[in-house]
């Protein structure tokens, strides 16, 4: 257990509390990433990139076993409206999607006819669209993947089309992007340029054209990677000091202090106020005070 240091900067943050302690639910990884809950199984999902599995912590036993191992250097993950997870894998260079029964369908691995340089983080709109970022770190090194050249020569956010499968840019001007993430209306979509440090924020229209993108925050401890959002609005990044808080606004209001370089959030259980997160070599919960964004259901 680790003491939970909320720390509040500004007096919005005033009544964000939860457990007394942090809970480490796992650790001795290499580099954890992706946590994903599955509310019907209460299990969490999470990567384990540098060792190339995927691991899954048991919600009712508190046990830790491997998911799928090798796991092509898997990233970012989420699960669809219909209870299916969906991965980035460096490794192989694709978006997949883990069906019900075990089979994995491929939803993109090219771009233009070039392969996706490494993709890192996902998201899913209520039209079925899939969202996902693609910096290079898969191809950087061998070290989360497999090192090589970009065939596309940038790193873009693309978008999945749900009826067609086509892959299109809608995103363009990137160094790295990273964590993404919708408000509960949809109507905009935060980024974070992992590079640059900073997030930013566009508005999205019904078709997934975006417009403007101007830069929502700054960050003051390494880089920002994942994010998540609550239903007060409040947007949560992952640092490298901990998990940090903006309002609506823009202002950096609190933090929730850590002690490893935090990679990622997902929010869980069944009133959504289980913090999940992935740091270094482990992965942490807490049990908070408030909720996260609950998302609008799937089109018919």
């Amino acid at each position: 257990m680790i003491k939970a240091q909320f720390e509040v900067i500004d007096q919005r943050f005033r009544r964000v509390d939860g457990d007394a302690f942090v809970e480490e639910l796992h650790t001795g990884c290499r580099w954890t990433e992706g946590p994903a809950y599955f509310p019907a199984g209460r299990y969490l999902i999470f990567s384990d990139i540098p060792n190339d599995r995927m691991l899954r912590w048991d919600e009712t036993t508190g046990a830790v076993g491997v998911f799928r191992a090798p796991a092509g250097y898997a990233n970012g993950h989420t699960v669809d409206r219909s209870g299916r997870l969906i991965s980035c894998e460096h490794g192989n260079r694709r978006v997949t999607r883990t069906e019900h029964d075990g089979s994995v369908t491929v939803l993109a691995d090219r771009f233009d006819g070039n392969r996706l340089n490494s993709p890192n983080d996902v998201v899913e709109r209520a039209d079925g669209s899939v969202w996902f970022t693609d910096p290079s770190y898969g191809i950087d090194s061998d070290y989360e993947g497999h090192r090589a050249d970009s065939e596309i020569g940038a790193c873009h956010v693309y978008r999945i089309d749900p009826d067609t499968g086509a892959v299109r840019v809608v995103l363009d001007d990137f160094l790295r992007p990273n964590g993404l993430a919708f408000t509960p209306d949809e109507r905009q979509l935060y980024v974070a340029d992992t590079r640059r440090k900073h997030v930013r924020r566009f508005d999205v229209a019904a078709d997934g054209t975006c417009t403007g993108g101007d830069v929502f925050a700054e960050c003051d401890a390494g880089s920002f990677d994942g994010i998540r959002l609550d239903d007060a609005g409040r947007v949560w990044v992952a640092a490298h000091d901990g998990l940090h808080c903006f309002d609506p606004d823009g202002t950096l209001i609190g933090k929730l202090l850590l002690p490893q370089i935090v990679s990622n959030l997902t929010f869980g259980g069944p009133k959504r106020n289980h913090l999940f997160i992935t740091a270094t070599t482990s992965v942490y919960a807490i049990r908070v005070n408030f909720n996260g964004a609950a998302y609008p259901p799937l089109r018919n």
